[in-house]
């Protein structure tokens, strides 16, 4: 997935400089991408259970997009101004590295081949003795290994379950859903990934995470699907970008 972006310029008498613009835009949409490239696993389970602490895991979706809002916040109100002084001085108001950078962040649709990933809890009426009942759902870290995969194979863009992935999403486990994006799921899981399917179905076939939880859906009756697309159009994140936190008291 996506890359960043950074450039300077020197000064010359005569010709008018253009405003910095496409500059902070690519400042701002880069900073979209900081963790993109890899949803990270917590801790060092293979499968680890399911966490049912929602405060806990508010508290630190809270600590986190604090810290996104208070630089968010300065790069979106220099990048107003000098919109502003562009638009006066009758100039394109993004350039196509920006643009570039805006699809990649995940604000633009996408349209192209794919391969889908389908993942989905062992049958309720299968319970055999003796086995942990974390061992018969799909976990955060499933979701994470499959994700991981994709993006390390090439995958240009991406969603799950219909949510377009930028460098804010995360994926946990809370009871028997999974939170993405502030709402709450339940199983069947769908991961979407644009890209070359040959390189992304290769990802999927070497990725030792991946092949672990394919060892547990042998086992365990979990689901696991794949699937390759001819074409599919992945819609732009419409989610709200970090601003700056009012401060009360």
């Amino acid at each position: 997935m996506p890359a960043t972006a950074d450039a300077s310029v020197g000064e010359q008498p005569a010709p008018r400089r253009r405003p910095r613009i496409s500059t902070l835009l690519v400042g701002l949409l880069a900073g979209l991408l900081i963790g993109a490239t890899a949803i990270t696993a917590q801790g060092s389970d293979l499968r680890p259970n399911r966490t049912n602490d929602v405060a806990q895991l508010v508290a630190e979706v809270e600590h986190r997009n604090q810290e996104l809002a208070e630089r968010a916040a300065e790069l979106r109100a220099e990048n107003d101004e000098l919109a502003a002084a562009q638009g006066a001085a009758g100039a394109p108001s993004v350039d196509p590295e920006t643009g570039m950078i805006s699809r990649s962040a995940g604000l633009e649709a996408v349209k192209g081949p794919a391969v889908k990933v389908v993942l989905t809890d062992a049958p309720i009426d299968f319970t055999p003795p003796g086995v942990d009942g974390d061992m018969l759902v799909v976990h955060e870290q499933d979701i994470q290994n499959v994700v991981n995969a994709l993006w390390a194979a090439g995958a240009e863009a991406m969603t799950i379950q219909g949510q377009r992935v930028v460098s804010t999403t995360a994926v946990k486990c809370v009871g028997n859903t999974v939170v993405l994006h502030g709402t709450a799921y339940a199983p069947p899981y769908e991961i979407v990934a644009i890209g070359d399917p040959a390189l992304l179905e290769a990802g999927l076939a070497s990725d030792s995470g991946v092949q672990v939880y394919r060892q547990y859906a042998q086992a365990y009756q979990l689901g696991y699907e794949q699937q390759r697309l001819a074409e599919v159009s992945l819609p732009p994140y419409t989610g709200p970008l970090p601003r700056q936190a009012s401060t009360q008291g």
